[in-house]
């Protein structure tokens, strides 16, 4: 009943034992989820633990987003346990448990990523025995070598091992403490308490190896630094400047992801500069790292240190964010910049917005891949910006009830505050929202021969054709913002 277990290196290392009686984390702290099924997994035998953030948050006093298990049953002994489990993963199964409204994830114990299998066939992919670990350097079992030897990737980690393995092949000391259902004592192979009283966080093993094993490790550094306020240990962070390139490599779809993480988790701006100290930002959002370097007082950095703190201030009140919005903010300098190149060649203002978006889009997802159903919506928002400028005639009704005009707005507010001339525009706008339709009118009838709102340019007088129809500005080539 018991996993094979892999010792090929050699862990010595007694494990410090806090008892219940010396440390902060209760029962009571943990989801009644996550309790029943460590209790399950314990009343049959097997070794159970609650592992990773939720016993680190719990100990700093934090509401754990949600909890993991750690056993040495296997994935399929594990779902013989639970009647509501499904297994995941191809690299590494994983048994998900739903109890009531919660998934509790529960992993095997792993062997370190670097250990030479002695028994793989029980436990891994058997499409190449000898070397269950295989990084970027091996050749793979179908001869081709998917990256450059250097960069030593680990490309299947489907090993498992004892629960003193598991915790020597987690990537940071503070993620690699375990509470014991069987005693409700806190096990500490890695020296994570010490770290997490000190607020450092640390790598376990050599940092560059781990870096190059995984390069999103990287991000995840930043991420929890700015997360828990933490300091990156040095021998941890020096690596960090040198290899950002290691991201180059990955996949978009897991960088779109890992992107979320780092700014949608209310810690936007202190990640947002941890990144850029450490060089990575640019590997993420390279054209807006190069649109940062010319950057024309202090636009674009305002503009997306705006658009985190508003995130940051809207997670905090518990607001809906989207991925959308905040892309917009992040692209929009780059975007502008390309447009304007293209305005100079020769093209209108609205095509040249509306090719330098599909050109920037285009470059971004190559980098952090974004789906449909937010880059259609963060386009909309930056084509009303033009639109938001044409407060004439019937346009301002029309654009009023566009599904994403709230959105636009909010983003014109956003430019205004990150220092563009438009506040003008901006106001004209807030008044025209809750203004009763008599003024609304008045309001368009007055910027028909007014300036035009936010430009402080005089509006040109649309002329008319011998049928005595109107011709907009926008028709005859004079659009401004």
């Amino acid at each position: 009943m018991q996993p094979s277990l892999h010792k090929a290196v050699a862990i010595i290392s007694i494990p410090k034992i806090i008892p219940r009686a010396e440390h902060t984390i209760s029962r009571s702290n943990i989801s009644e989820g996550a309790l029943k099924v460590l209790y399950r997994l314990k009343n049959a035998g097997y070794q159970a633990y609650l592992v990773g953030g939720g016993v680190r948050d719990v100990l700093l006093g934090r509401e754990p987003k949600d909890f993991d298990v750690a056993t040495n049953a296997l994935p399929e002994q594990v779902r013989e346990q639970f009647r509501n489990c499904h297994l995941i993963g191809r690299r590494f199964r994983l048994a998900h448990v739903r109890v009531g409204a919660d998934i509790i994830e529960v992993a095997t114990f792993r062997a370190a990523p670097n250990a030479d299998d002695a028994d793989a066939g029980a436990n891994q992919d058997t499409r190449d025995k000898n070397n269950p670990h295989p990084t970027d350097g091996d050749t793979c079992a179908s001869g081709s070598m998917p990256r450059a030897a250097k960069d030593g990737r680990i490309m299947r980690d489907n090993v498992y091992g004892s629960v003193e393995e598991d915790a020597w092949r987690r990537d940071f000391t503070i993620n690699a403490l375990y509470y014991n259902i069987d005693d409700f004592s806190l096990v500490d192979y890695t020296g994570g308490l010490e770290d997490l009283n000190a607020g450092r966080l640390r790598l376990i093993g050599d940092p560059e190896q781990r870096y190059r094993e995984d390069p999103v490790r990287m991000l995840r550094a930043v991420r929890f630094a700015a997360k828990l306020g933490f300091r990156i240990d040095p021998d941890s962070a020096a690596p960090l400047f040198k290899l950002g390139y290691l991201l180059d490599d990955i996949s978009s779809a897991r960088l779109y992801d890992e992107t979320l993480k780092l700014f949608m988790g209310g810690y936007a701006v202190q990640t947002f500069q941890l990144l850029r100290h450490y060089g990575l930002f640019g590997h993420l959002f390279p054209y807006t790292e190069a649109d940062l370097a010319h950057e024309e007082s202090h636009f674009p950095l305002i503009l997306v240190t705006c658009a985190l703190t508003n995130t940051d201030a809207r997670i905090a009140a518990g607001k809906t964010t989207t991925p959308a919005f905040l892309y917009a903010a992040l692209l929009w300098g780059a975007m502008r910049t390309l447009a304007h190149q293209m305005q100079v060649q020769g093209m209108n203002e609205a095509e040249a917005l509306q090719e330098a978006g599909n050109v920037i889009v285009a470059r971004q997802v190559q980098r952090t891949a974004l789906p449909k159903r937010f880059s259609l919506p963060m386009r909309e928002i930056w084509n009303l910006q033009l639109r938001l400028t044409q407060i004439t005639g019937k346009r301002p009704f029309v654009t009023l009830t566009h599904p994403r005009f709230r959105a636009a707005y909010d983003f014109m507010l956003l430019r205004a505050e990150a220092g563009e001339e438009i506040q003008e525009l901006c106001d004209w706008w807030t008044r025209f929202q809750i203004a009763e339709d008599d003024e609304q009118q008045g309001m368009v009838n007055v910027a028909r021969t007014g300036t035009v709102a936010g430009t402080g340019k005089k509006r040109t007088r649309r002329s008319r054709s011998k049928s005595g129809k109107a011709v907009s500005a926008s028709q005859s080539g004079d659009s401004a913002e």
